[in-house]
Order: C-alpha cells, then sequence, then structure tokens
C-alpha cells in the first residue's frame, strides 16, 4: 500500500477509515507504516516509505489527531552498519540518502525511532563469544563501551543506545528509540542454540521487570525505554525455521507455553 499512500487523499481515506471511527475509545498512539522496509531489499517499496509517513500525518493534521498520534516504520537492527561498542553505532552506506529524510520527518514531527531488536539472533549466531547471560538480562560482568565509560549488563540496551549514536552521526541526536519488537522463541531446531522455553521465560521475565522499574539505556538512563514484546502468541503457521513459529507466551489455543509472571489483574 505505500504507493498509493503516497497519495495525500488516500492517505486521508486510510485514516479516515481505520483511524479516526476508533479513537479515542482505542488508545492509539503511533502509527507504525511498513515493516523493515530498509532491510527488505526492494529500493523502489523504500522511495516511497517517508513520502507515505508524510501524507499519513498529513492526514492526521487535517483531522486534528497529529499531536496525539505519531507516525513513524519499525527497523530492523540490519539497518547498522555497526552496533558495538554502541558509540562506534553507524548506518549502513546505501542507506545515506534516505535515512536521513526519515530522520528529518521524526525530529519535525516528534516521533520516535522504533527498532526490532533482538539479542537472541546474536547469540544463536556466536555462542562461544557472546554471554548467555548478557543476552537474557542475567547477572553478569556486562561490557563497558571504551569511548564512552557508560558500562551495559545486557545486549538489548546496547543495541538501542547504538542506534542513537548512529542517528547522533547524522545530526539526530535528540530522537527517542522506542523498541517495536524483541522477545526470545521458546523452540527451536538443532542449529538453534538458545531456543528453549527456559530462556524464553527468563528473557521475557526479567525484560518485564526491567519495564517494570521504568529503566532508560546506560546512554539516556532518565527516559524510559518503551518496549513491545513479541509475540502474544505461537505462530503454528509460519514459514521458516522452527524459531519462528515460538515467540509467543501462549499457544494459538490460547493456553500459556510458560508463565512469564503476568495476570489479568496486572
Amino acid at each position: 500500500m505505500l504507493a498509493t499512500l503516497t497519495d495525500p487523499s488516500q492517505a486521508l481515506q486510510w485514516v479516515s477509515t481505520h483511524i479516526k471511527p476508533y479513537f479515542p475509545a482505542t488508545n492509539i498512539t503511533g502509527i507504525e507504516v511498513g515493516n523493515e522496509v530498509f532491510t527488505g531489499g526492494d529500493t523502489t517499496l523504500a522511495s516511497y516509505l517517508v513520502p507515505a509517513m508524510v501524507s499519513i500525518h498529513s492526514a492526521l493534521v487535517r483531522l486534528g489527531l497529529d499531536r496525539l498520534i505519531t507516525v513513524s516504520t519499525p527497523s530492523s537492527l540490519a539497518v547498522l552498519q555497526d552496533s558495538f561498542p554502541p558509540s562506534a553505532g553507524r548506518f549502513r552506506a546505501e542507506l545515506s540518502r534516505i535515512m536521513p529524510q526519515l530522520l528529518q520527518f521524526l525530529a519535525a514531527t516528534k516521533a520516535p525511532f522504533w527498532i526490532n531488536a533482538y539479542p537472541y539472533f546474536a547469540y544463536k549466531d556466536d555462542p562461544n563469544n557472546i554471554s548467555l547471560d548478557y543476552a537474557l538480562f542475567d547477572p553478569n560482568p556486562g561490557v563497558v563501551d571504551p569511548y564512552t565509560n557508560l558500562h551495559y549488563d545486557n545486549m538489548l540496551y546496547a543495541q538501542v543506545d547504538a542506534v542513537i549514536f548512529a542517528m547522533a552521526r547524522m545530526g539526530y541526536g535528540g530522537i527517542e528509540v522506542r523498541v517495536s519488537e524483541t522477545g526470545w522463541p521458546s523452540g527451536g531446531d538443532p542449529n538453534e542454540t538458545g531456543a528453549t522455553v527456559d530462556n524464553a521465560a527468563i528473557y521475557n521475565g526479567n525484560l518485564l521487570r526491567r519495564q517494570m522499574r521504568n529503566e532508560g539505556t546506560p546512554l539516556r538512563p532518565g527516559m524510559r525505554l518503551e518496549v513491545y514484546l513479541f509475540a502474544l502468541f505461537n505462530e503454528d503457521m509460519k514459514p521458516g525455521p522452527t524459531s519462528e513459529r515460538n515467540y509467543g507466551l501462549l499457544q494459538p489455543d490460547g493456553t500459556m507455553v510458560y508463565n512469564v509472571g503476568l495476570s489479568g489483574l496486572t
């Protein structure tokens, strides 16, 4: 739909149909346009992204909703050329033209940069050199960024701060970063190291405890990091590796995969 939504009249129709009738009874705080568009390999699609976001934001302005609902897009961590140490964070060279357009839009509209960040993938790809405890938020010595002297006791916060540094390198150091997806699979193929029920329960449980403490990252300790957990349900029909079907807290029939500590009362 991105090409269609570059047309302001089409964007206005979309917002009028899919957002306005449900707001504010539904607490809609953001519209995410596309998903991981920059790392999908389709440069034509990527060229439509920012114009579509501009059109949707303009529609929100016309309807008087722009101060209540932000417009952004979730990116994969693969938008980064370098992510460690966090202060070395920089975007891939091929994004040098389009990324500033996105960042300028986010800065102008006070919208966040959303990142899909999965420490699981980094651990799975290099379990001999990456500490499982560091990936899971479990107690560990952590790592120190040699250029900032900031101490990191978990990988997710390091990944988020790498994005902040990457934006600052392009002159946009003030944009908030939020996590649109993170999680840990409770099952996987034999080569998917670490994909177990125990590890999934530890990662998501530890993350939720951090969220309850309103923590920020070492680079922005005073700004609570907003995180969305992936996912509520296992996706039993999803193609790909076994892990892709096993990120949920619940089975497709609604039974619990593991108890992460949430209840209907919270």
